[in-house]
């Protein structure tokens, strides 16, 4: 059974920082490209990013430049950084594969900024 569950969310201020996790178990990590969704209140998920096999990594424009992902095949986690919040990246945040039939999805990580 496929699991992923994500971390580390929580309420900041504007400018501030958090960093995201994601665990997944009962998939062979490595061989699928990971991404980091969101959905904000009344509006759809999104992909802001993701980080292939080999690394390639692609982001959201609305996030480049101050989100980063990573990944670490050794602990079955993917990563997000993100740096520079701004109250429009308030929104669950998930993770699931990309570029692939979809898994179930978990409970996300509440992301809230405010001031």
């Amino acid at each position: 059974q496929v699991q992923l569950v994500e971390s580390g969310g929580g309420l900041v201020q504007p400018g501030g920082s958090l960093r995201l996790s994601c665990v997944a178990s009962g998939i062979i990590f490595s061989r699928y490209a990971m991404g980091w969704y969101r959905q904000a209140p009344g509006k759809q998920r999104e992909l802001v990013a993701d980080i292939g096999i080999a690394g390639t990594i692609n982001y959201a424009d609305s996030v480049k430049g101050r989100f980063t992902t990573s990944r670490d095949n050794a602990k079955n986690t993917v990563y997000l950084q993100m740096n520079s919040l701004k109250p429009e990246d308030t929104a669950v945040y998930y993770c699931n594969v990309v570029r692939a039939p979809l898994y179930q999805w978990g409970r996300g990580t509440q992301v809230t900024v405010s001031s």
